[in-house]
């Protein structure tokens, strides 16, 4: 009798691209960029907080055709690291807690529906959208099953990211727990070359201090000299120098 043929266990593989570009245009990539590095800077000290950009994420395990690739995403309890893709079954079964998409004009307010859903139904807490070129905010957190949307969103602090949203004259302005507003990359090396270029004046100018006053100190001795010299002098003719 022929023998029965063992079936051979595959794999399942679970692509760490979509194939879609990571933007747009620069003004969504502008955003996602000051999403990403400002929360990065943000929870830099929390070993358990991961922050992502452009990152798949795969919430089923066995099965690579559910996924979604948020534009920045916010994990709460799996450790830092990097990571080809964020597979939610190797992560403690934790699914990003706060999701953001920045709107582009590819983007079709379908589309930001059926991602709104992905995340509602499968954990997300806080969902945003930003619409730079259109100053405007939507945001969406999660009560029980599903995520509610938020009526104003100037003004709005995010509960998981303690980070502050605001619309003004300006455009769309994120500020960060500790108040200070998230900057672009830009400014965050000028900010950065600003601290630098000030932090050296002062060594500079403390350094200058430290020389004047040595030279100071180095004029006192001499003169110290000169009145001792000359003290002596007058001793040494038989006048007594406090007499004069």
């Amino acid at each position: 009798m022929p023998a029965t043929a063992t079936p051979r266990r595959t794999s399942v593989v679970y692509p760490v691209s979509d194939g879609k570009p990571m933007a747009d245009n620069t003004i969504q990539f502008r955003w996602i960029a000051i999403l990403k590095w400002n929360l990065d800077h943000q929870f830099a000290d929390d070993p358990n907080v991961f922050v992502a950009g452009d990152h798949l994420i795969y919430p089923i395990e066995g099965d690579p055709t559910i996924r979604a690739a948020p534009d920045t995403y916010v994990a709460f309890g799996p450790a830092k690291g990097d990571r080809g893709c964020y597979k939610v079954f190797e992560e403690g079964g934790v699914f990003p807690q706060v999701v953001f998409e920045v709107w582009s004009p590819g983007n079709r307010a379908g589309e930001m529906e059926t991602r709104r859903r992905f995340y509602e139904t499968h954990g997300a807490e806080e969902f945003y959208l930003l619409y730079p070129e259109y100053v405007d905010i939507e945001g969406w957190t999660r009560r029980g099953d599903t995520l509610e949307k938020i009526d104003r969103m100037n003004g709005f602090v995010s509960p998981r990211l303690g980070i502050r949203f605001g619309i003004d004259d300006a455009g769309i302005r994120v500020f960060g727990s500790d108040g200070r507003e998230f900057l672009d990359p830009i400014a965050i090396a000028d900010e950065r070359d600003r601290v630098t270029d000030e932090r050296n004046r002062a060594i500079h100018e403390r350094d200058l201090a430290t020389y004047e006053r040595d030279r100071a100190s180095q004029e006192r001795d001499r003169a110290s000299q000169e009145r001792d010299r000359l003290a002596k002098k007058l001793r040494d003719l038989g006048i007594d120098p406090d007499s004069i």
